[in-house]
């Protein structure tokens, strides 16, 4: 009796002594990491001078160069890394031209194709380095037709030529760039019958008040904006799986039927030179909304008079990329991962996209290295994660995940993207809805960078309060193979002091005990999504019932699992002397964790089975752009277009799938059979 006494007061007092002698918080690190003492903008200037003193696309020697850098940077710092690379199909200009030839007798003009350098540019010799503006990806070969004005070359663009009696078949169209991504921009001039495309940038959206770059932001008269075309994510020749070794690959065919190339040729130019060819088109005139700025022409749609003969010739090539993994291991969920991404090729220099984000990424690395010479261990493993071939087509990211997809479908807590780092004033942020409240509480704990008096929250919401927060439906960026394939809590951010913002809530996620996600916000986010829905078919004789039915069981899951959360932090501290629940966190983690899966289908979207998400991904027509249930809104575009009771039915049955996919994450989130 004596004995046991004694050892229950000894175990007592060890505790005692343990709590009284402990090291410090984690929440003491995070304000550390926070603190002017850890950051260094000298180090960041220094990174981005570096990473963007040549241009180096995807498969460049000079990207390789930039790759090493930031091997050896973080190695400097004692992370463990290692190159991921992969042999990936890339494509390079070869030959491009372009002529107009109006009715006589005007002479034609063959256009130069080429940006022009300003005069006392300091990067000078190195933009002979630039590669000729072209589309990656382009299908090569000629079109030679008259020339049509298509606005921004949408679906409804289409629609309303069509009800202008304006027929776009056998033409080369001219669209101006914005609204949607520019695959869509050719794949739907492909639908509508035309024979090549001239994407060019308009004054009105890119080209500023009359002063432009180095004087101002905007876009030069002969500046380009260049770009890939391919519908897809990730080698186009290995849909699905990594380009490793001599792995298994499409031939040029199978990837043509596959539907994410171009099937007619395209080139990219300048405003200078879209404005020469509007002013050749005759035919009716276009719209008020289709018109351009002040100063420009009047713009007609044709087709013709002029025509247009466009050929691009392309190379392609199987070319080495290098993805950048540095790891910062856990030590007591060290099989729990949370991944930092940022990529690093360029069109050219990418000063702002995307090594802005590439300095911060390594800004937070070095801050974290500091954090651990004071003696702070994550409790999760957190990997830094710096993409190749991101502007082809989300290939490093893509390639990577595929390669380490079941790994990562079990152990990924969260990705956290950063593409650009700068953008210009105030902060943007798009994130999955479980993680709307951790990423309000850092912005809260952040100083604007631009005004110390006040936080990034207080300058985000301004006098509205109410932050906005974009979703991750878009394929414009690197969490698309963690969401939209694999089903991963994510978060892109965009803003000046994003190195610190970046890395808090990194922390908060690799160190706090439970997970700070919050379900409750995802199904609230769905429920406005819902009724968006319900409104855009009211009269289409569709039943959202089973919808409806799933979102407020999902409200009530996540309204159980955060009391559930609560009680077990309230338990914490004496409690946890006496008994261990490290068991029931995991489990309750794992539960957090895996409900996001739960929004994946393994057929995927129809037509589209590589995104597996029915709830984020992009819009079939539009690459940059989503609406909640992806796979709905295809059906409804194509049951508008049809308009059969078959193509509703179709409608009908993309709800059902939503409705399940919703049902199954409240299972998750319950943790209990059925």
């Amino acid at each position: 009796m004596f004995k046991t006494i004694a050892a229950t007061f000894i175990a007592i007092a060890t505790s005692l002594s343990f709590l009284l002698s402990s090291p410090p918080s984690k929440s003491s690190y995070h304000s550390l990491f926070l603190s002017p003492s850890l950051s260094h903008n000298a180090s960041i200037s220094h990174h981005l001078f570096t990473l963007t003193r040549r241009p180096h696309v995807a498969g460049s020697a000079a990207n390789a160069e930039a790759a090493f850098y930031v091997l050896s940077t973080l190695t400097s710092y004692n992370i463990k890394s290692h190159v991921a690379s992969y042999d990936v199909s890339l494509t390079y200009p070869g030959s491009r031209s372009l002529t107009l030839t109006p009715p006589p007798p005007d002479p034609p003009t063959s256009f130069t194709l080429r940006q022009e350098v300003y005069e006392g540019d300091p990067y000078a010799d190195e933009s002979s380095e630039v590669l000729p503006t072209f589309h990656a990806y382009a299908k090569s070969g000629t079109a030679a037709g008259p020339v049509a004005y298509v606005n921004y070359g949408l679906i409804e663009d289409y629609r309303t030529l069509r009800e202008m009696g304006v027929n776009v078949s056998g033409c080369v169209v001219l669209a101006r760039y914005g609204k949607i991504y520019r695959g869509n921009i050719v794949e739907n001039a492909y639908e509508a019958g035309a024979m090549g495309v001239v994407v060019y940038s308009d004054r009105k959206d890119y080209g500023g008040g009359g002063t432009w770059f180095p004087d101002d932001k905007w876009l030069p008269p002969s500046g380009v904006q260049v770009g890939s075309v391919f519908n897809g994510a990730g080698d186009p020749t290995t849909p699905g799986w990594p380009s490793t070794g001599a792995c298994e690959r499409l031939s040029d065919d199978e990837v043509e039927k596959g539907g994410d190339v171009p099937l007619i040729p395209s080139l990219p130019v300048s405003g200078a030179d879209g404005e020469t060819i509007l002013k050749s088109i005759g035919g009716q005139v276009a719209n008020d909304d289709w018109q351009g700025g002040k100063d420009a022409p009047v713009y007609r749609v044709g087709p013709g008079p002029a025509v247009v003969n466009l050929s691009y010739m392309g190379k392609q090539v199987i070319s080495k990329i290098e993805n950048v993994i540095g790891i910062i291991e856990g030590e007591e969920e060290p099989d729990r991962f949370v991944i930092l991404g940022n990529h690093r090729d360029a069109w050219t220099f990418g000063a702002v996209d995307p090594n802005s984000g590439t300095a911060a990424m390594l800004e937070v690395a070095q801050r974290l290295a500091k954090l651990q010479e004071k003696g702070w261990k994550p409790r999760r493993t957190i990997i830094f994660c710096n993409w190749d071939a991101e502007e082809y087509g989300l290939i490093g990211s893509t390639e990577w995940v595929e390669e380490n997809r079941e790994m990562l479908a079990s152990k990924v807590v969260a990705y956290l993207n950063v593409d650009t780092a700068v953008a210009g004033a105030g902060f943007q942020t798009s994130a999955t809805p479980q993680l709307d409240q951790l990423i309000i509480e850092a912005t809260q704990q952040v100083e604007d960078p631009d005004n110390s008096s006040q936080t990034i929250y207080e300058s985000w919401v301004g006098t509205s309060k109410d932050p906005k927060i974009g979703r991750l439906g878009g394929g414009g960026s690197d969490y698309a193979a963690f969401v939209q394939h694999i089903g991963v809590p994510a978060a892109e951010v965009t803003f000046g002091g994003v190195a610190s913002l970046w890395g808090l809530v990194a922390l908060r996620l690799a160190d706090e005990e439970l997970l700070p996600f919050n379900y409750l916000s995802y199904a609230n986010e769905l429920q406005k999504s819902a009724e968006e829905l319900r409104d855009e078919i009211l009269d289409k004789g569709i039943n959202l019932a089973p919808l409806f039915k799933s979102i407020e069981v999902l409200k009530t899951a996540a309204t159980k699992v955060n009391n559930e959360r609560k009680a077990m932090e309230e338990n914490q501290g004496w409690s946890a002397i006496w008994t261990d629940q490290s068991w029931k966190v995991r489990e309750l983690n794992d539960r957090l964790m895996m409900t996001e899966r739960a929004f994946t289908d393994r057929d995927g979207l129809f037509g589209r089975p590589w995104y597996k998400h029915l709830i984020y991904a992009p819009s079939k027509h539009n690459d940059y752009g989503s609406k909640s249930f992806p796979g709905i809104d295809d059906a409804i575009e194509k049951a508008k277009s049809l308009n059969t009771r078959k193509s509703w039915t179709v409608v009908q049955h993309e709800v059902w799938r939503v409705s399940r996919a919703v049902t199954q994450a409240s299972l998750v989130l319950n943790g209990k059979l059925t």
